[in-house]
């Protein structure tokens, strides 16, 4: 039904934004450190921010720039955010690439483990992989905005779009997974990925102002990103309102939510500062709107022949999409039971 429908398809697009937010508040915080350290150096006499500190730094910067009204307003902070992505993901992997590998590198999995711990950890990386390409939560929202007509319809023009977009992201993230796992394997720090290896190994042999330079590009990147997925939940806040009060929502009150959601996710973020070590479980619980949901919506408005070709298809794939989304979350959930994660509350 429709109540259901909506509920089925807001937690997790809610749920992925949100958690979304929290995770660039850790690492936009985080990076925001390194770059201080790197550039006022060690002997600095200037107060050193604590990491709670930098994290409120970088959500009061976010809530600054989270004034604009809507998805259609943002394009700008988008192709700042994409540029930034692109800069920054061919720097680490090319200098990780030019400096070679690290002495003593290993690219055999960890020994000891059972076939199923093993089974389980693929399905976690696959949750890991979905939550990396969570752009996908916006995609029904951005064509939304799109004008659409008989002789245009809008998915002519999203699918071009998407299909440019996952060129780029496939640009950025193929090398740089390629590349570090060639340059680090199984030396990769477990918090940081690429950006932590970079200044771990590379701090000294490798320019200052080019690791500065790349903290930089994913503080920018980090603050764009914070933008664009937190628009769903301001446009559900906003929504709601219109819908009870009939009116437009004032200014007043936009900056109100988006100050309380930035509060919310700080206080997530310094709460539980493990967060990103759930990014299998996130990605998995979130599958769902890539694999299935689209083949039940296009069941449900074209309404095709019962038991026919396309008819078993759509109900197949949406099928396969639900079961993979149910194995990946089972696969998170196996992770972090039988590998462990470090957890402790309120101590980023």
């Amino acid at each position: 039904g429709e109540k259901l429908g909506k509920i089925l398809a807001l937690f997790p697009i809610q749920y992925l934004s949100a958690g979304t937010c929290v995770t660039l508040i850790m690492i936009g915080g985080g990076t925001m450190k390194i770059f201080f350290h790197i550039m006022c150096g060690d002997s600095c006499s200037l107060y050193k921010l604590k990491t709670i500190e930098w994290y409120l730094v970088f959500t009061v910067a976010a809530i600054l720039l989270a004034q604009l009204p809507n998805l259609n307003s943002i394009a700008g902070v988008s192709l700042i955010g994409a540029i930034t992505a692109v800069s920054y993901c061919t720097m680490i992997w090319i200098v990780s690439v030019y400096q070679g590998r690290l002495p003593n590198v290993s690219y055999e999995p960890p020994r000891g483990q059972s076939q199923a711990t093993r089974i389980f950890s693929v399905l976690n990386a696959l949750g890991i992989i979905a939550f990396a390409f969570r752009g996908h939560n916006l995609v029904l929202e951005i064509q939304g905005t799109i004008s659409s007509d008989s002789k245009n319809p809008s998915r002519l023009a999203m699918w071009k779009g998407v299909m440019f977009a996952y060129l780029v992201i496939a640009f950025c993230l193929f090398p740089l997974a390629i590349g570090g796992y060639w340059a680090y394997g199984n030396l990769i720090p477990s918090n940081g990925g690429m950006l932590s290896a970079l200044q771990k190994y590379h701090e000294h042999d490798t320019s200052k102002f080019i690791i500065a330079l790349t903290s930089l590009l994913v503080v920018i990147n980090s603050l764009s990103s914070f933008q664009i997925y937190a628009m769903p939940v301001f446009d559900n806040l906003e929504f709601r309102y219109t819908s009870k009060w009939n009116k437009p929502c004032p200014r007043w009150l936009r900056i109100a939510f988006r100050g309380l959601f930035g509060c919310l996710a700080f206080f997530i973020s310094v709460a539980l500062p493990f967060l990103p070590s759930l990014a299998g479980l996130i990605g998995g619980v979130a599958l769902p709107i890539t694999l299935a949901y689209p083949c039940f919506m296009w069941i449900v408005i074209k309404k095709p022949k019962k038991c026919s070709t396309t008819w078993y298809l759509n109900w197949t794939l949406g099928a396969v999409g639900m079961i993979l989304s149910v194995l990946v979350v089972t696969g998170a959930i196996w992770s972090m039971v039988a590998i462990g994660i470090p957890i402790h509350f309120f101590n980023p």
